[in-house]
């Protein structure tokens, strides 16, 4: 698997969803940002089974993992017998996948690519995971197009929805940032331009989920696994996980 690919559209290395993940640091943190407590914990199997269902079965098929970071879905694949390999544009998240790998005892395959330019060809896997890309990536549609073009059957893809508390939070980082502030920005994005995007490449939508009414961070804040899985319970039987849950979730079929 060739890096040439790593330096992103126009060779922008400077672009934060490049930048900010190719510091050391920020790669040896990762996981305990994002994965540690009883939340982050409940993050992991959420998005484990949900990838499951939507690759049912998984084992035995090659599955591509773009913006793979340390690894955590492309070794819950491998570890349900699917044959995954994990791309990233970091080699410092690369280095923690490959730790982590080693440590789950699993074969993790792991190379440097760009999410918009894979080192892969038409159809040579049977589907192309990529979880928490789009909201960063410079390009989503052309991530988009090249996760359609090298899945020969399925594309899981996740996004934070526009119609959602979400939208608050992208709005507000930004205006930080534009006052001298360091946030890691990211874009929220309307489904039907995703659905629309997916069916341009000949994929049909067949899965949606979408996880949180309330924000991640508000559930992460209270602490308790029992009383997100109750209070999110109650949101969507008066149907608002419909109407404002996000991060969604889509699986496109070819």
């Amino acid at each position: 698997m060739s890096a040439a690919a790593s330096a992103g559209p126009g060779g922008d290395r400077h672009h934060y969803s490049y930048a900010h993940y190719a510091d050391r640091d920020v790669a040896e943190g990762f996981d305990v940002l994002r994965f540690s407590g009883p939340i982050g914990r409940y993050l992991l199997e959420s998005q484990q089974a949900l990838l499951v269902d939507a690759l049912a079965p998984p084992r035995g098929r090659m599955v591509l993992d773009v913006g793979t970071g340390t690894g955590r879905a492309a070794i819950g694949l491998a570890q349900a017998g699917a044959h995954t390999v994990g791309v990233d544009a970091s080699s410092e998240m690369l280095r923690v996948a490959g730790r982590r790998a080693a440590a789950a005892g699993v074969l993790l395959p792991l190379g440097v690519a760009d999410a918009h330019a894979l080192p892969f060809a038409d159809r040579s896997v049977d589907a192309a995971v990529s979880l928490r890309v789009l909201m960063h990536a410079i390009d989503w549609r052309q991530c988009v197009a090249e996760l359609c073009r090298v899945a020969r059957w399925r594309v899981v893809i996740d996004f934070p929805a526009r119609a959602s508390f979400a939208a608050l939070e992208s709005a507000g980082r930004r205006v930080g940032n534009r006052l001298g502030g360091s946030f890691e920005a990211y874009r929220v994005m309307a489904e039907r331009d995703v659905v629309a995007a997916l069916a341009r490449h000949g994929f049909r939508v067949v899965m949606v989920r979408r996880q949180f009414v309330l924000p991640i961070a508000v559930h992460k804040a209270l602490g308790r696994r029992g009383l997100t899985e109750t209070v999110e319970r109650g949101l969507a039987s008066v149907g608002l996980s419909r109407l404002l849950g996000s991060p969604v979730t889509m699986v496109g079929e070819r």
